[in-house]
């Protein structure tokens, strides 16, 4: 997956997309539904986004990650939630910040960058995804792409992050009985990819195919929060059950 975003621009939008997580926390209070993630309330959300901060955190030192019921045990009996939330984006920042540019510790997705560089984009469109998901619980609804603080080159950078590292892993390379492929266009021109589909799984590669069984196109905001099953507010056109097939199998939980 190239490099499409600095190191601290990843960093940064890590801390962005804490802010947009606490500010809706605040907003829509932490007992909020979360339309975005059924049976979750905003309170469940803040304590997986802090675990996953912590895990990655633990991942990038090269410790150990506590126990997952440790850590929700800890995010319950916290005296201010929030303040734990950002304990744990701080902690994840400064381990980060730390860590050699060589870094070598594992790292799980395909045609990745280098692990320091993995994990900061990886946590990076982690948090900004879970912050779509605490807007979508302050307004009811999943958010509009019009209304995503995010840039249209953090949002490219994640679609690829989706298509070139996500899809392919045996978990869930969407199939298709009848194989096709699907061309993935921003129509702000941030980018292009060509997706096959088939019996025996999927494959992706930057770049449009000219001639494709099936067409996505909207902005690169819009896009990557469909990937993410955040609102469908691109175009598909051509085969729309091969488009519905696959994103239907694109369900990540991370």
């Amino acid at each position: 997956m190239p490099n499409t975003l600095e190191f601290a621009d990843l960093g940064e939008g890590i801390g962005d997309a804490t802010a947009v997580l606490r500010n809706s926390a605040i907003s829509a209070g932490l007992d909020a539904a979360v339309p975005t993630c059924p049976g979750w309330t905003m309170r469940n959300l803040l304590t997986h986004q802090g675990l996953v901060h912590r895990r990655a955190t633990a991942s990038v030192l090269g410790d150990p990650a506590r126990p997952d019921a440790e850590v929700e045990a800890e995010a319950g009996a916290a005296e201010d939630l929030l303040e734990w939330l950002d304990d744990g984006m701080v902690g994840l920042l400064n381990a980060l910040a730390a860590a050699p540019a060589d870094l070598d510790v594992p790292f799980m997705l395909l045609d990745a960058p280098a692990p320091r560089q993995a994990w900061a984009r990886r946590l990076c469109h982690e948090t900004t995804v879970h912050g779509m998901d605490a807007m979508a619980a302050r307004l009811g609804r999943p958010p509009r792409p019009d209304e995503l603080w995010i840039s249209p080159a953090l949002a490219r950078d994640g679609i690829d992050e989706v298509l070139l590292g996500f899809a392919p892993r045996p978990e869930y390379n969407p199939r298709s009985d009848s194989p096709g492929r699907i061309a993935v266009v921003t129509d702000d021109a941030l980018g292009a990819w060509t997706v096959t589909v088939g019996p025996d799984g999927c494959s992706a590669r930057p770049g449009a195919d000219p001639e494709t069984t099936a067409r996505v196109s909207g902005s690169a905001r819009a896009i990557y929060a469909g990937l993410w099953n955040r609102g469908r507010h691109f175009t598909a056109s051509g085969d729309l059950s091969l488009v519905e097939c696959f994103l239907e199998q694109l369900r990540i939980t991370w």
